[in-house]
């Protein structure tokens, strides 16, 4: 197994990304349900000195599944040992992994949906026994080995809990889903990046910042760097409401948060594909992007915001879509639906 494929979270090494990242609940913004039942199970397990249960963590990219699961694991003393789905290739990969765990430790896989169905049957036994049936050899000579694992917690992310079989699912003891921001607490992220990034930066600037990220704290972090470099060029390094607008004007951020891929997105199912509806292959092909990119990225934010409507037969564009990009009249007019 390659170094790429798994490394340690916890090292200090870390890039820039994981410094804004808090390591502990009392710094983590957001999610307060969660955040609750979370600390419950880690006080609980401490007291009687036992692992957590594993935890399914689902919910759009850049919620902060990767950094909760930092946080589980120094709140429970064992080291972070991170992964993805696509990254296991073979079943010696996932055997590497785990007979290298020790007692406490917490495996993280990032898109565990991604994990081929033939290594995942591997990863019943080590959830439910803490088991690994190994075979050695091939054909008449074949035989199984079974070992003892250490007792770890087995973290799994995924954007997509739908794909995962219903013998994985089954297995994760806790199972929480990550919801969008509000404006509020994504503002209070901001404020708290730009003290650890030492960016002045005034109360209405993050305001602004925020409302703009789509609910999401990974883009937040990125606007704000985005916007801190033009503050520093273009003005006295201070980001106000003014200078964090023409910053995100420039980016081509609009006031409701919509970039230009999303745009590209509304105009392709209302021009070309007359309003929907629409599968998500054909939509991907014309803007040029790839399917899983405008299941995963794009497309909860545009329909949660009231910009796409999924049925079974594709997407179709809602009113405010056409309202949106001033295209209303035109296509009511070609189409005579709305």
């Amino acid at each position: 197994m390659s170094d790429r494929s798994v490394s340690t979270l916890n090292k200090p090494d870390a890039a820039l990304e994981l410094t804004l990242r808090p390591s502990l609940f009392s710094d983590f913004t957001g999610q307060p349900k969660v955040k609750e039942r979370l600390e419950i199970s880690i006080e609980a397990a401490r007291q009687r000195k036992e692992s957590l249960d594993h935890i399914l963590l689902s919910g759009p990219p850049g919620l902060g599944k990767t950094t909760i699961a930092n946080i589980l694991a120094k709140a429970m003393g064992g080291n972070l040992k991170s992964t993805s789905g696509p990254t296991i290739e073979k079943a010696a990969d996932l055997a590497g992994l785990l007979t290298n765990l020790e007692e406490g430790d917490v495996l993280f896989i990032d898109e565990i949906h991604r994990l081929q169905k033939t290594i995942e049957e591997y990863l019943y036994p080590a959830m439910e026994d803490f088991k690994l049936d190994i075979i050695i050899d091939q054909g008449p000579n074949a035989r199984s080995v079974r070992l003892n694992l250490p007792r770890f917690t087995l973290i799994g992310a995924t954007t997509r809990s739908g794909l995962l079989s219903a013998p994985l699912l089954t297995r994760f003891g806790m199972r929480e889903r990550l919801d969008y921001y509000c404006a509020e607490d994504l503002q209070k992220i901001v404020v708290r990046s730009a003290n650890l990034l030492n960016v002045e930066i005034e109360p209405s600037g993050a305001h602004e910042i925020a409302r703009r990220s789509r609910g999401t704290p990974r883009i937040a972090n990125n606007l704000l760097r985005r916007v801190r470099d033009y503050a520093q060029v273009r003005h006295d390094g201070r980001i106000t409401a003014e200078v964090a607008d023409k910053a995100l004007a420039m980016l081509e951020i609009d006031q409701n948060g919509l970039d230009e891929m999303d745009k590209r997105i509304l105009e392709a199912v209302i021009v070309k594909f007359g309003g929907g509806p629409v599968g998500v292959n054909s939509l991907a092909v014309a803007v040029g992007e790839e399917p899983d990119t405008i299941e995963e990225v794009y497309e909860p934010y545009l329909i949660m915001e009231g910009y796409l409507s999924r049925t079974s037969q594709g997407r179709i564009a809602t009113e405010l879509s056409y309202k949106k990009l001033g295209l209303k009249a035109a296509i009511n007019r070609q189409s005579g639906l709305l």
